[in-house]
């Protein structure tokens, strides 16, 4: 049977901000084509690239050790927990900026990769994107994990309210084990059902965040 692959992630590049506030990645050779003619072959040339960023840049995932000191840290997250995982998407552009449990209402959430879709990316790049976001509420995060979610994912600015100081979200849902991933794109492409869902970034020690090449696997 065929496959069909949808991504779901932003691409990262040189000077682009994804949270205002953080710095833009800096993205560059560390060994350029021209520079590397000296190390090889007459006709044969490589690029290493270079990049400085902060964790929190494109389409990434949080680990607990993003919000406790004594989470789990991207080395630590089981792959069970961030790849392969049965996927539902969860429209929620008609109600409001603050989403409630009532969204989730009804749906099997039960050891998913919960994605929800609020179009919030169609103003990526666009100073939009950073004002007025939806976000879920406490009692969502709270319904999430009593319903079993494996892994919650949104395609907004950030997943709790920024005004909230307290993040009730990221503490809900981290501190019960469940990875986050923010700044999605295109759910609006994905049926609410049937497709498997991949998010692993990379294994890092003593890490809470790190971009991900997010993507849903479709049967044709």
């Amino acid at each position: 049977m065929s496959k069909a692959l949808i991504d779901l992630s932003h691409t990262v590049e040189h000077g682009m901000i994804t949270y205002k506030g953080l710095p833009a990645p800096i993205i560059c050779d560390y060994l350029s084509r021209e520079d590397s003619h000296k190390h090889y072959a007459a006709g044969t040339e490589f690029n290493i690239g270079k990049i400085e960023m902060v964790a929190n840049t494109g389409t990434y995932v949080d680990s607990p050790f993003h919000r406790f000191a004594d989470g789990m840290d991207l080395s630590e997250l089981p792959l069970e927990s961030l790849a392969d995982l049965e996927g539902v998407v969860v429209h929620v552009q008609n109600l409001g900026r603050a989403i409630n449990s009532k969204a989730f209402s009804g749906i099997k959430l039960k050891g998913k990769a919960v994605l929800i879709n609020t179009d919030w990316s169609q103003h990526w790049g666009k100073d939009q994107y950073f004002e007025g976001h939806t976000f879920l509420t406490k009692d969502a995060a709270e319904f999430l994990v009593e319903q079993g979610a494996a892994f919650v994912g949104i395609d907004t600015y950030n997943i709790d309210d920024t005004i909230d100081g307290t993040r009730p979200v990221h503490t809900t849902l981290l501190g019960n084990q469940i990875p986050i991933c923010e700044h999605m794109r295109g759910l609006g492409l994905l049926p609410n059902t049937g497709f498997r869902f991949h998010a692993a970034p990379v294994k890092v020690k003593a890490f809470g965040t790190f971009p991900v090449r997010a993507y849903a696997v479709l049967d044709k």
